[in-house]
C-alpha cells in the first residue's frame, strides 16, 4: 500500500473541498496558504497522478487544463469577436440520448459565436 505523505494528505483534502471546476495554480495558491512546502511541479505530478487514476477529470478551457473533483461536466461559450468565456451549466443529458447509448461520465461542449455584447 502507498504511503500518504503529509504532502498528499494536504493536497487530497484541498482537491477534496474544491467542488467547482480549477486549474493546478488554483490548487497551488490554496495549498500556499496553508504550506510552502508544495511547489507547483508537485500540484502538477498529483493532479495526473488522480486523472490516471480516474478520481478527476481534466477538460481544456482557454488552452488551459482545468480539473473537476466531483465529475462535473464542462461546457462553455467563447466570443469569436472579444474571446469572452461565458461558462454554461447544462443540468440535463437528455438531448445526447438520441446519438449516445452508452453511460455518459463526464463532457466538454465547447459553442463558438458571436456573444450578446458584439452583436
Amino acid at each position: 500500500m502507498p504511503r500518504i505523505t503529509k504532502q498528499k494528505r494536504l493536497l487530497n483534502e484541498e482537491v477534496d473541498k474544491m467542488n467547482y471546476l480549477f486549474s493546478a495554480y488554483d490548487l497551488h495558491n490554496n495549498i500556499s496558504k496553508k504550506t510552502k512546502d508544495i511547489g507547483l511541479a508537485t500540484v502538477y505530478r498529483f493532479l495526473n497522478k488522480l486523472e490516471s487514476e480516474n478520481l478527476i477529470h481534466s477538460f481544456m478551457c482557454d488552452n488551459k487544463k482545468i480539473y473537476s473533483s466531483n465529475k462535473v461536466s464542462h461546457a462553455h461559450f467563447k466570443c469569436e469577436k472579444c474571446s469572452k468565456i461565458k461558462h454554461i451549466k447544462i443540468k440535463n443529458l437528455d438531448f445526447l440520448s438520441d446519438f449516445v447509448n452508452e453511460s455518459i461520465c463526464h463532457f466538454q461542449i465547447e459553442l463558438t459565436g458571436v456573444c450578446s455584447d458584439c452583436k
